[in-house]
């Protein structure tokens, strides 16, 4: 079983910047696993934010975060570099890590193990 702990989250005002980070405390299990960053607001679906794939060489961002937000990988821990905060980009931001090896998707159902969540709350 991977645990994963996200750390970073707080308010801030819009234009502001913030640094998530999550580390998993099974690092040969995450050897082999895409990470990624979701994010879910009140009332909305979770969305895909970043993800990187299990050697760290291949990331995707969301088109809406695409400029603001840089992911970064080193083997067991996934950190994400948000800025220019908007206010839309509040959410509760939940690292994950996939569930099949050697396999990068950014659909979060593919992913199996989640962390507990920091939130992100940017004011305008």
């Amino acid at each position: 079983q991977v645990h994963l702990v996200e750390s970073g989250g707080g308010t801030v005002q819009a234009g502001d910047s913030l640094y998530l980070s999550c580390t998993g405390d099974d690092e040969r299990t995450l050897a082999t696993r895409a990470m990624g960053w979701f994010r879910q607001a009140s009332g909305k679906e979770r969305e895909f934010v970043a993800a990187f794939n299990w050697l760290g060489s291949v990331q995707r961002i969301a088109d809406s975060v695409d400029g603001r937000f840089i992911v970064h990988r080193d083997r067991n821990t996934l950190d994400l570099q948000m800025h220019n905060l908007k206010p839309e980009d509040t959410a509760v931001y939940y690292c994950a890590a996939a569930g099949l090896p050697r396999r990068f998707t950014i659909n979060g159902d593919d992913y199996h193990y989640w962390g507990q969540g920091t939130q992100v709350t940017v004011s305008s």
